[in-house]
């Protein structure tokens, strides 16, 4: 085949030969460049344009977009059910926070009534419905708003426990010597120097001599001198006009203005001032006024007693479980 390509600016003419293999192969390149043409406007139209809303190309390509689609809302079917399962949960152990911040209260001397930040629920239970977006992020709104009251709630009560904590720790109801055998009483006695009815105003206890003397409460130190009558003496003010005094010790351990724990060492027994011999003389004062220590340190006792019963029922109520179930496995034998 001859090809003459002429010029008409240049009025010159040129003259191509093309024979069977060439032409064949100039075929088949025009072939190639039209169907990647093709396939480019394929992608562009009917694909994209599809996934855009087209109604024409959309319906002629629906088995892609249809998929697409579909896995997109089983994907977020799953979710939503792993949500909404584990918001189950969440619930559950609130309602489990509920109820132990009910019990706290009445320790802390909250009206539990009062507190409660969302009414009883229940019913039957009707599945079948899942849970939709917008109802999701309600109850998750609901749930964020009722964690939000537990949080207060929950600092109200650290707050009143740990006033009652500290007004304990500031109560002298702890025993001044460990060990100590009570020898005279509070109130109106024979005076063991002069022999005449004399008023007791503390408490004596027996022990010997270089005995450690504690602290029965916390507080701070606000007298530490020799007295004619009570020897070496160490006075502790508890707060709330409560003093606590200590005499006829040997030595002392503490100075005016420390800061002492409950069953803190502050002096040791001795028989200095007004005394016949080796003894603690214990007074509790309130309001500069002499009061019966036996009152506090029973007081101290009953607490105990009862922190202690309350371990005890602890104890058994973990152990009653374990105790039902191997009667019931020997009743199976």
């Amino acid at each position: 085949m001859h090809l003459i390509i002429t010029d008409a600016w240049l009025a010159k003419s040129r003259a191509v030969h093309l024979s069977g293999t060439r032409l064949a192969l100039s075929a088949v390149m025009v072939s190639l460049i039209l169907m990647l043409l093709a396939a480019g406007m394929v992608h562009w139209v009917f694909l994209k344009d599809a996934r855009q809303g087209w109604p024409m190309t959309g319906a002629m390509v629906p088995p892609v977009v249809q998929g697409d689609s579909e896995q997109r809302d089983k994907f977020m079917r799953e979710n939503l059910d792993v949500l909404a399962r584990q918001l189950g949960e969440v619930q559950a152990k609130l309602t489990q926070l509920e109820s132990l911040g009910e019990r706290v209260s009445g320790l802390a001397g909250l009206n539990a009534s009062e507190i409660r930040a969302k009414p009883g629920q229940g019913g039957a239970l009707v599945t079948g419905r899942p849970l939709s977006i917008d109802e999701l992020q309600a109850t998750l709104a609901d749930l964020d708003r009722i964690t939000t009251q537990r949080t207060d709630l929950m600092t109200v009560l650290e707050s009143r426990l740990f006033d009652q904590k500290m007004r304990n720790m500031m109560v002298p109801t702890q025993k001044p010597v460990s060990g100590g055998n009570l020898g005279s009483d509070f109130g109106w006695r024979i005076d063991p120097i002069t022999g005449r009815s004399a008023l007791h105003t503390g408490l004596d206890f027996q022990a010997d001599y270089g005995s450690p003397i504690l602290a029965a409460a916390g507080g701070v130190v606000v007298v530490r001198e020799f007295h004619s009558a009570y020897g070496n003496m160490v006075e502790i003010d508890h707060g709330n006009d409560l003093v606590t005094r200590y005499a006829h010790a040997s030595s002392v351990k503490v100075k005016k203005g420390d800061l002492v724990r409950r069953g803190q060492e502050i002096a040791l027994v001795g028989s200095t001032g007004r005394s016949t011999g080796a003894h603690l003389h214990f007074e509790v004062l309130v309001r500069g006024v002499p009061q019966d220590p036996q009152k506090f340190l029973k007081a101290g006792n009953t607490l105990a007693a009862q922190q202690l019963a309350s371990q005890d029922a602890k104890l058994a109520s973990r152990d009653a479980p374990a105790t039902r179930s191997s009667k019931s496995r020997a009743a199976r034998r």
